[in-house]
């Protein structure tokens, strides 16, 4: 075998490889969980040497932000659940309704806009979908359409703020414009998101909203460890804003915050840890790390440079098709490979093509809304997938597809076409 044959070999085996493992993370064949696929896939790029195991483990490195970030959530969430905080939450909503379902389904979609945009997509999917769950209960009606709030606006609303999504700080990286530069670019393209969001699911789960609202009696108060947990979340909400402001990673400030919380609460509580610690969704860290691994492997083939010299062509000649072009791209592949490979894959191509910054900021809408396309074509959901499947609910790849074909493309056309010049 020639030079040139063992190139084209190690190039088509590294993407068989990748392509196998996405597909294993969005269908689960034989219901084995995102993770193994993921994990497998990486592990085969090693086993075939077609990724040198000390090069795996740097790449796996790199996404000990996000794993930080993941496991402070995680804990504030597991915590909350145990001390009744969604639970207290979700009859509080459920008694605001008033007994109509569509003002039930209003305050969840504004309660979603406000948690993924001061505490991330993430804190969306693994804090607000418990609670929304336990409203549905509490109100008897049909949990899905309120469930699929959780899921689309933790995409749609997650580049108002920089915070709002790990995914942001990943693409635009060291070129991250100042707060202000920001608003003046996404404050018009988010709310072209949340709004054409909001009325795609209206219209679609209009039917499911016709019945009435089970009325609530009396609501028990909160107790001591639930105040602090709610405490606890809403300074963490501070915490992020800050580290964000100061230019800083969000992952090791989530992690301690979280920590803290769960700690002081249990000891408050005189609870063990071990209840927490257990229930918590241990598997998402591996299956980000395999998808920190496969990206390296995409890598490694050297088709990503020769992407890079390709945008940065086109940008020149055509910046602003550039922009339509590469923020659609990007959107649909989000869902064929998941946004936080893409992330990284568009973060690297389009640093590597020093493309102005207005290409970076369409990109950007399609990483993050993109995804809302397919079931595990973000973090956030397959998080949300997880919460679901935890409560007893099950939602199929094609069932979210269909309903995503409706949502998607609005939003994220009315976004491209809102999004303002950021300035150099």
């Amino acid at each position: 075998m020639s030079e040139g044959d063992a190139f084209t070999w190690e190039v088509l085996t590294t993407w068989g490889i990748v392509a196998l493992a996405t597909f294993g993370v969005i269908a689960r064949p034989w219901n084995l969980p995102e993770f193994i696929w993921a994990v497998a896939g990486a592990a085969l790029l090693v086993a075939f040497n077609l990724l040198p195991w000390p090069v795996a483990l740097a790449a796996a490195g790199r996404g000990t932000d996000v794993y930080l970030f993941l496991i402070g959530m995680m804990l504030l969430a597991e915590a909350a659940r145990k001390e009744g905080l969604f639970d207290w939450l979700a009859a509080q909503a459920v008694r605001s309704s008033k007994g109509s379902a569509k003002r039930l389904f209003l305050i969840v979609y504004v309660v979603g806009i406000f948690v993924t945009v001061l505490l991330s997509n993430d804190a969306t999917a693994v804090v607000l979908t418990p609670a929304v769950y336990a409203a549905t209960r509490a109100a008897k009606v049909e949990p899905l359409p309120y469930l699929f709030v959780c899921a689309f606006i933790a995409n749609a609303a997650s580049f108002v703020l920089p915070i709002s999504n790990p995914a942001n700080l990943v693409v635009f990286g060291k070129q991250m414009p100042p707060l202000l530069d920001w608003l003046h670019a996404f404050a018009l393209p988010s709310l072209a998101a949340i709004l054409a969001t909001y009325l795609a699911l209206r219209l679609t789960q209009r039917r499911a909203l016709d019945g009435p609202v089970a009325a609530i009696g009396t609501i028990a108060p909160l107790s001591r460890a639930g105040k602090l947990t709610a405490i606890g979340i809403l300074m963490t909400a501070v915490v992020l804003l800050t580290a964000s402001a100061m230019d800083r990673d969000l992952g090791l400030p989530t992690c301690i915050a979280g920590a803290a919380v769960t700690i002081l609460v249990l000891a408050v509580a005189r609870q063990s840890p071990w209840p927490v610690l257990r229930d918590v969704s241990w598997s998402v860290l591996p299956l980000v790390a395999g998808l920190f691994v496969l990206v390296e492997g995409l890598n490694q083939t050297g088709v990503l440079p020769a992407l890079a010299r390709t945008l940065k062509q086109v940008s020149i000649v055509a910046p602003q098709f550039t922009s339509w072009i590469a923020g659609s791209v990007v959107a649909v592949a989000s869902n064929l490979l998941n946004n936080l490979p893409m992330g990284l894959i568009a973060a690297t191509t389009s640093h590597a093509a020093q493309v102005a910054l207005h290409v970076t900021a369409a990109i950007l809408i399609g990483v993050d809304l993109g995804p809302n396309l397919s079931v595990t074509g973000s973090l956030a959901t397959i998080l949300w997938l997880i919460v679901l499947r935890r409560e007893g609910e099950h939602v199929g790849a094609i069932q979210f597809l269909r309903l995503g074909l409706f949502v998607m493309p609005p939003a994220l056309l009315l976004s491209l076409a809102a999004l303002a010049p950021v300035a150099p």
